[in-house]
């Protein structure tokens, strides 16, 4: 291996700038190329509504019904609308379940539901059950074996397997092209974790794809993405503290095991209600340990320091907190459930006030404010909602010192550029430095400055590869967004609605936290940019959300986290 290691260190350096001169305007081309086949399918799918089952009125009337949970009233809103005047605006709720069978529950009006007569308030149905809501009477036709499975032929397919390959194999060029450039720019002593960091991440890539392609599910869209991002972040190592590369690697391999975890256990929606449980335990039971065990940092006690080893909880707390927010709609519309949820995000941001991590006390309310939305539809409850946090942040100013001096430095950075303002004075003069193609592979200065690798790591990435790389980073974050709000309104489920959307959210506004922190228009939060900042515990928290993203792909076959029709109950008509 050191041969190896040699061949590089010994190059000519004519050759070595040829190469390095050519990598700076090739990677933007090669990144836009894999971008493109990447992000189009994501925006462009056609959003076919799937129908399980019709309700029939008794002047022989179908209202097809296009989602496992269903509300049925007379406003517009409603996914089934009955304009009658006995019939509520919200009036009841009709729900699918994974083995086929249906349930009907009443959401309090005063006229209720009966069930072949009866009163009821939640209610198994069987196909030749009366159904009275509003005294409209009614049956629930489900489709039948069949129909399922031409409704799940009908469906978009997911990306040919070639497809995925050429684009793995397009990423793993990519890979290769960045790494061989920090060989040629590192010291010997470092070209060996450097050389194991991009190496795994190249297998893992792989590895993952060909699991995919033997259970049938070859979409890579996502994760091709994803690991573009690992890539810019391995960059971002390699250029300032190579050493670690063997431990983000690490990291990586802890965040897609969860990645898979999650999207196991979202197979199952009655399996993902139960772990939801889990999951808030889970949540607080991390901030709860971080106050009690956790060591300060810059003001912030968010840190736990195992064997030399630090752990950041609270990006693990995240995901808790997503599972434990996205509910299904029976959930939704009990009032006690969403009282719980608020009550559960005040114990969050409590504990997270206490440490002082107020960045990512604002992520957590940021997925707040998703999930109330979402749940509620209203906007007043979420003015309301930030109307509280307007009166917290004030708070908050006052009695910690540490959130008021990095609000004190905000757009002030130039007036004490060798102190308060050093960080970011000299993360914004290497991103203009850089401009737009970089400065190439280890030519950069951001390794003199503090948190070049994850605080603002844009910086980092920009001077060496140029801006173009960095827009393209935040264009990948915006595309796992924007294919949330698309897939939102085919979902089969609230539950991956809201998961999809609060998950999406929070990497959203980490990456804009992040960026604008960098150049001063937002003040500096410490928040990491998903997947490219430093940090074993970033990496897993961001593989863990991205789980999310993925099960709201309901493509045909395009995810593991997916049961397909034909995966289903036994055949049968």
């Amino acid at each position: 291996m050191d041969q190896f290691f040699g061949m590089f260190s010994q190059a000519d350096s004519a050759t070595i700038h040829v190469y390095q001169q050519t990598m700076r305007y090739l990677i933007p081309v090669l990144v836009t190329l894999l971008l493109i086949r990447c992000i189009r399918p994501l925006l462009t799918f056609r959003r076919e509504p799937e129908i399980w089952a019709w309700l029939k009125l008794e002047d022989d009337r179908l209202l097809p019904i296009t989602h496992w949970e269903s509300i049925i009233g007379s406003s517009k809103r409603s996914d089934v609308v009955i304009s009658l005047p006995g019939v509520s605006k919200t009036h009841a709720v009709l729900t699918r379940y994974d083995d086929g069978s249906w349930t009907i529950s009443d959401r309090g009006t005063k006229s209720g539901i009966r069930v072949n007569g009866e009163r009821i308030d939640i209610c198994a149905l069987e196909p030749e059950d009366e159904i009275n809501i509003g005294g409209v009477n009614m049956h629930l036709v489900p489709i039948s074996r069949r129909q399922e499975l031409k409704l799940a032929e009908l469906r978009t397919k997911a990306t040919h397997p070639i497809h995925s390959i050429a684009n793995v194999l397009l990423l793993t060029v990519i890979q290769c092209l960045i790494g061989i450039s920090y060989l040629f720019a590192l010291d010997i002593q470092y070209a060996q974790p450097v050389f194991t960091g991009f190496l795994g991440m190249m297998i893992c890539q792989w590895a993952l794809l060909i699991f995919y392609i033997c259970i049938k599910k070859p979409s890579f869209e996502i994760e091709a993405i994803a690991f573009f991002l690992c890539t810019m972040g391995m960059a971002a190592i390699a250029a300032v503290k190579p050493g670690e590369s063997v431990k983000q690697l690490l990291a990586l391999v802890m965040g897609l095991s969860l990645f898979l975890f999650l999207g196991w256990a979202m197979r199952d929606l009655e399996r993902a209600k139960k772990l939801r449980y889990y999951a808030a335990v889970a949540g607080v039971g991390f901030l709860l340990i971080t106050m009690l065990f956790g060591q300060e940092y810059h003001g912030a006690k968010n840190w736990i320091v195992i064997g030399g080893m630090s752990f950041q909880l609270s990006e693990l707390s995240k995901v808790c907190f997503v599972f434990v927010g996205a509910s299904t709609m029976d959930r939704i519309v009990n009032k006690r459930n969403l009282i719980l949820f608020i009550g559960y995000t005040l114990a969050v941001c409590g504990c997270l006030a206490v440490m002082n991590d107020f960045g990512t006390a604002l992520i957590f309310f940021t997925a707040f404010l998703l999930i109330a939305y979402i749940r509620s539809g209203s906007v007043g409850t979420v003015a309301l909602a930030c109307t509280s946090l307007g009166f917290a942040g004030v708070i908050a100013l006052k009695i910690a010192p540490h959130a008021l001096r990095r609000f004190s430095s905000w757009r002030h950075i130039w007036e004490d550029p060798l102190n308060k303002g050093y960080q970011q004075t000299r993360a914004i003069m290497c991103l203009a430095s850089g401009g737009l193609f970089g400065l190439g592979a280890g030519k950069g200065w951001m390794e003199n400055v503090f948190a070049a690798d994850s605080d603002v790591v844009i910086a980092t990435v920009a001077e060496e590869w140029g801006l173009l790389i960095v827009l393209m980073m935040i264009c990948c974050v915006l595309a796992f967004g924007m294919f949330a709000i698309r897939s939102a309104a085919v979902e089969r489920s609230t539950f991956f609605t809201i998961g999809s959307c609060a998950a999406a959210g929070i990497l959203l506004v980490q990456a804009i936290l992040n960026a604008l922190g960098t150049v001063d228009i937002l003040p500096l939060t410490g928040v990491t940019f998903p997947f490219v900042s430093n940090g074993g515990s970033s990496m897993i928290g961001t593989w863990g959300l991205l789980a999310f993203v993925k099960a709201a792909d309901t493509r045909q076959n395009a995810s593991f986290a997916v049961r397909q029709s034909k995966e289903g109950r036994p055949d049968d008509e």
